[in-house]
C-alpha cells in the first residue's frame, strides 16, 4: 500500500520522537517508522538522565540549553512529571592539569552564557557531603544543569505525539529509498512503501546503515557503556559527580541520585568496546564500584539493583552529524551517547530545517554539526 505523508522519521528514539512532535505540532502528516517493537528501546531507555548545557561547542551548548528550558518546564507545559531536576553536574579536579583544564574551559563557557563556577574544596563537599577530600582542589559546578527520568520523558513524547497525530510503524524496518536524483520519493520498508516530502534519518545504531541505502557514507559507529542503579534512599547529595581521571580499564565515570533517590552511575571503557552488544559483562560493576567508592566512599554499603548495558553511535571528532543532504534528507545522527540530552532542542531545530525557517542562530549552531565538516578534531569537553 502507498501511503502520502509531508514527514517520515526513520527512529522512534531520543531524537525522532521529539521530532515528530514537533512537525506534528507545525501541522505536518507525519510517519515515524521503526524497526524494535516501540519507541525508545534502543538507547533512549538505557540513558541515566543527566542533562547539561555545559558542552565546549556553541552548536551543542545552544541546543543543551533550550532542551533544558524544555524539560524544566515539562509538568508546566504538557502536564507530565518527567522526575526533572535541576541538581546540577560538578567536575571535581583531583591533579594540577585537571584543574588548569577545568578552569580554561570555564572561561569559554563563561563566554558563551553559561552559568558555572569553581567552588572550593570545603564548599563542594557541601553539594556533596562526603566526598572524598584527599587531594580534591576544588570543582566546577553548573546549577543549572539537571536530570530527568530517560522512560518518562521518553513517553511523555511519545503520547503526545500520537495526539497529534502522528502515526507509528513499529517492526517495520527500512530497506531502501525510491529516488529521483537527490530526491527520495519514497521510502521502502519490509512491508511497503510510503512516500514524503521530507525524510529524516534519526536511527541511531543504524544511522550508517540508513546513509548506506541513500549511497552515503555517515561515519557513525557505536561504542558500548554499561551503566547500573541501586535501591533508593533518602536525598543525600547534589549534583551528578563526573571524575575525569583515567584508571585501568576506564576513562570517566560519573554518578548522581535521581529524582527517586536512586543513585544511577556509568563508565567510559578504556579502551572503546566497539559494536551493539547489549549484553551486560561482569566486568563492569567491580571496576565501577572501586571508582565510586574511591570518590564517594559513603556509597558502600547501598545495594545495586541492576545493570545493563547501550550504545554511544560516535563519530570521529565527538559531534553530531545534523544537516540536509540532497533535495529532502535530513540527517540527524552520530549523537556520541547526548542524544537523550539534546533531542528535545534538536526536535525544534530539525522541524526547522525541514521548513527552511533557519535564524542566524541556528546556521551557527550546524556549523558545528555539518555532514561535510572535516572529521579530524576532537570536541574538547565531551
Amino acid at each position: 500500500m502507498n501511503r502520502i505523508y509531508d514527514a517520515i522519521v526513520i527512529g522512534a528514539g531520543s531524537i525522532g520522537v521529539p521530532a515528530a512532535l514537533n512537525l506534528a505540532l507545525k501541522g505536518l502528516k507525519v510517519l515515524v517508522l521503526e524497526a524494535a517493537s516501540a519507541p525508545g528501546q534502543f538507547n533512549n531507555k538505557k540513558a541515566i538522565g543527566g542533562v547539561r548545557a555545559t558542552h565546549s561547542d556553541f552548536g551543542k551548548i545552544s541546543v543543551c540549553q533550550r532542551s533544558i528550558e524544555i524539560m524544566s518546564s515539562w509538568k508546566e507545559t504538557w502536564g507530565d512529571d518527567i522526575g526533572w531536576m535541576s541538581n546540577g553536574y560538578s567536575y571535581p579536579a583531583y591533579t594540577a592539569q585537571d584543574e588548569k583544564t577545568l578552569k580554561n574551559l570555564m572561561q569559554v563557557q563563561l563566554g558563551f552564557g553559561l552559568n558555572i563556577l569553581w567552588v572550593s574544596p570545603d564548599e563542594y563537599d557541601a553539594l556533596v557531603p562526603g566526598i572524598n577530600k584527599d587531594g580534591l582542589r576544588g570543582s566546577t559546578y553548573s546549577p543549572e544543569d539537571g536530570s530527568c527520568s530517560s522512560l518518562l520523558l521518553g513517553s511523555a513524547f511519545y503520547y503526545h505525539a500520537l495526539s497529534k497525530g502522528v502515526e507509528f510503524r513499529f517492526r517495520e524496518k527500512v530497506i531502501g529509498f525510491d529516488m529521483t536524483g537527490s530526491k527520495i520519493d519514497a521510502v521502502i520498508t519490509d512491508k511497503g512503501r510510503h512516500h514524503a516530502g521530507i525524510v529524516i534519518n534519526a536511527a541511531g545504531n543504524e544511522a550508517r546503515e540508513i546513509g548506506k541505502l541513500f549511497g552515503l557514507n555517515l561515519p557513525v559507529y557505536p561504542d558500548c557503556h554499561e551503566a547500573g542503579i541501586t535501591e533508593p534512599v533518602a536525598s543525600f547529595m547534589g549534583p551528578m559527580v563526573i571524575d575525569m581521571r583515567k584508571r585501568p580499564g576506564s576513562a570517566n565515570f560519573y554518578f548522581y541520585q535521581n529524582h527517586e533517590g536512586q543513585v544511577v552511575f556509568c563508565i567510559t571503557p578504556d579502551p572503546p568496546v566497539q559494536g551493539m552488544d547489549s549484553r551486560s559483562t561482569s566486568v563492569f560493576l567491580p571496576l565501577c564500584s572501586k571508582r565510586m567508592l574511591e570518590v564517594y566512599p559513603r556509597l558502600r554499603n547501598l545495594k545495586v539493583r541492576r545493570t545493563w548495558r547501550g550504545q554511544y553511535p560516535m563519530t570521529p571528532d565527538g559531534f553530531p552529524i545534523v544537516g540536509k543532504t540532497g533535495d529532502n534528507l535530513i540527517n540527524a545522527v552520530g549523537m556520541c551517547g547526548q542524544g537523550f540530552m539534546m533531542g528535545p532542542g534538536l526536535g525544534e531545530l530539525l522541524t526547522r530545517i525541514a521548513l527552511d525557517e533557519l535564524s542566524d542562530k541556528d546556521l551557527k549552531v550546524l556549523k558545528s554539526f555539518d555532514p561535510d565538516r572535516d572529521f579530524s578534531g576532537m570536541e574538547a569537553f565531551q
